[in-house]
C-alpha cells in the first residue's frame, strides 16, 4: 500500500541551501518511494536558543510503501550522512528531517509521533506544507490553513529559487 508522507526539512549550518538540496536528492532515491513535489524554501528565526543562525526550511511530498518507522530510519540515515550531530535540543544542525504527516495516521510510538508534536505551532513547517497541498488536514480533521492563520510569526521569509531553477509544483 502506498501512503502520502510529508517531510519537513531544516538546516542552519554548513550552507543550508546546499544541505536541503542534497537531502531532497537523497529523498528522491529512497527505496519504494517517489518524490512527488518540493516546496519553496523559507528563512526563519530559530526556535529555542537564539544565539544560532537563522534556519532554512522546506517540505517534500513523498509517496511511499515504507512503514512509518522504516521511513524514519531512512530519514535519520540521510541526516547522519550529512553530518547531523545531536548536541543541543533545538540547537543548530546541518540537517533536520521530520516526518510531519503520514497519510491520515496518528502515530504515538516511543521513536515517532505523527503528526509532529509542534506542527500546529510552527509557521516554518505549516507554510511549506500548504504550498505543497493547500487543503491538507491533520488526521483529526483540522485544516492546516486554519492552524497557519493562528500560528505565531517566526519571521518567515520566502526565498527565491536560484537562477534557472523553480520549485517543483504541487
Amino acid at each position: 500500500m502506498t501512503t502520502d508522507a510529508f517531510i519537513g526539512l531544516g538546516s542552519n549550518l554548513a550552507d543550508p541551501l546546499a544541505q536541503l538540496a542534497s537531502a531532497i536528492s537523497a529523498l528522491a532515491c529512497l527505496p519504494d518511494s517517489a518524490l512527488v513535489a518540493q516546496s519553496p524554501f523559507y528563512r526563519s528565526r530559530p526556535v529555542g536558543p537564539q544565539d544560532q543562525p537563522d534556519f532554512v526550511n522546506g517540505a517534500v511530498h513523498l509517496r511511499t510503501k515504507l512503514s512509518p518507522l522504516a521511513l524514519l530510519d531512512e530519514l535519520q540515515a540521510i541526516e547522519q550522512n550529512q553530518g547531523r550531530v545531536r548536541l543541543q535540543h533545538w540547537g543548530p544542525r546541518t540537517l533536520d528531517l521530520d516526518l510531519l504527516l503520514f497519510g491520515d495516521q496518528s502515530i504515538d510510538a516511543p521513536r515517532l509521533t505523527v503528526p509532529h508534536r509542534e506542527l500546529a505551532n510552527r509557521d516554518f513547517a505549516l507554510q511549506p506544507l500548504l504550498d505543497l497541498s493547500p487543503h491538507l488536514r491533520l488526521p483529526d480533521g483540522r485544516p492546516l490553513a486554519e492552524l497557519r492563520q493562528r500560528c505565531a510569526d517566526n519571521g518567515l521569509q520566502r526565498l527565491e529559487p536560484p537562477t534557472g531553477e523553480a520549485p517543483t509544483p504541487a
